[in-house]
């Protein structure tokens, strides 16, 4: 074989190598560009979505402190209401001790003015009903 042959293939194998090696690197280029893309397509969707889940997250925490406020009220309604009613059994349990007190300083005076008059008969009314009232 002469050698310009030779030289010959030589040169064309490495301007096929130089050729390959080319579109090899286009195609890694392209292939990077692509990937680059398909990166910040990507990116934007988490972006979305994070913006679309910080919404969600504020509407549910205004919620729940809504809510804490709404239970909140309702104890304060409770404690309010618990509070009326333990003063108005207080100022019952008074008015039922001042009655009681005046019975008994009234059958004390009983006594004093006629004495003997309420044993035996205790409890008992003058129109016999053993001690029940009508009302």
């Amino acid at each position: 074989m002469d050698t310009w042959l030779i030289v010959l293939i030589i040169v064309v194998a490495l301007v096929v190598l130089v050729l390959v090696g080319l579109a090899l690197a286009k195609r890694s280029r392209v292939a990077g560009a692509k990937r680059r893309e398909q990166q910040r397509v990507q990116a934007r969707e988490h972006l979305e979505e994070a913006r679309l889940r910080g919404a969600q997250a504020e509407k549910e925490q205004a919620a729940a402190e809504e809510q804490a406020a709404r239970a909140r009220r309702e104890r304060a309604e409770v404690e309010e209401r618990t509070r009326l009613a333990e003063q108005e059994a207080r100022q019952r349990a008074a008015a039922a001790k001042e009655h009681a007190t005046a019975a008994e300083k009234l059958r004390a005076e009983a006594e004093r003015l006629a004495p003997g008059l309420g044993d035996g008969h205790a409890g008992q009314h003058a129109d016999g009903s053993g001690g029940a009232t009508r009302r």
